[in-house]
């Protein structure tokens, strides 16, 4: 039992051997099965073995939502970062049903959109929170944020297929951005989405060093850079179109 709900390990005890009814089994949603006769004790092994995998799972849960609230406390010491990472999620998400990509992999895009900057963690304050123009040294030091962040998610086997995002969001559909210098299909298609994303909500927000511009001046940069080589030009189109139904 955690604190909030029990778990009940479903067994199915059955005299059917053929694998299409082990398969049924497993789809009207048991976790396992005995064929008959079954010994007691396989039984009793059967159901600790469940248990430890609850727990285990528990445990991923439990250290994605640490993850989760460290990067919702990293954006909230700066009030020009605080939400950044929630509304890129939303606009990758929304890109990503744009296209038409599956429910799951549109959760696994807003997943990561949400731990795109968690690699901030390990960056100075004095270079996150500067107002001025940043030295080459502290840009050096910035762009390492997405191999930081990398670093720390790849220990979660459960938060694998985000890693993309987190890793490679930065990344310029002619091969010049950082950190692997990877262009065009490359890119995995979840960062594809998120860089576009990511750049949109920096337009559109204040920071420390600038305004934020309109919306709509937003989105008519996006249409005259389109085909010089940061995003992906047919995702951009997407966008726009996805944008300008909001867009006032």
């Amino acid at each position: 039992k955690d604190k909030n709900t029990w778990f009940i390990p479903v067994i199915i005890v059955t005299a059917l051997r053929e694998l299409q009814d082990k398969l049924k089994a497993i789809e009207i949603g048991a976790d396992d099965f005995l064929i008959k006769p079954y010994n007691k004790l396989e039984l009793v092994t059967r159901v600790k073995s469940l248990l430890r995998l609850k727990e285990l799972h528990d445990d991923l849960d439990t250290s994605e939502n640490i993850l989760f609230a460290l990067a919702q406390a990293l954006e909230a010491k700066d009030n020009y970062t605080r939400g950044h990472s929630e509304r890129v999620s939303i606009y990758s998400g929304d890109l990503a049903e744009a296209i038409g990509l599956s429910h799951r992999e549109v959760n696994i895009i807003r997943k990561g959109a949400l731990l795109h900057d968690i690699g901030k963690i390990g960056i100075r304050e004095s270079v996150l929170l500067k107002e001025g123009r940043l030295t080459t040294e502290e840009l050096d030091h910035i762009k390492e944020h997405p191999v930081r962040g990398y670093e720390i998610c790849c220990r979660l086997h459960s938060l694998s297929p985000t890693l993309s995002v987190i890793r490679n969001h930065h990344e310029r559909f002619e091969g010049g951005g950082y950190p692997d210098c990877i262009a065009g299909d490359e890119i995995p298609l979840p960062a594809r989405i998120a860089s576009i994303a990511d750049s949109y909500d920096a337009m559109t927000t204040n920071r420390p060093y600038r305004k934020g511009i309109h919306p709509k001046d937003a989105l008519e940069i996006f249409v005259k850079e389109k085909d010089f080589g940061q995003w992906d030009p047919r995702l951009v189109d997407e966008f726009i179109k996805l944008m300008k139904t909001n867009v006032a």
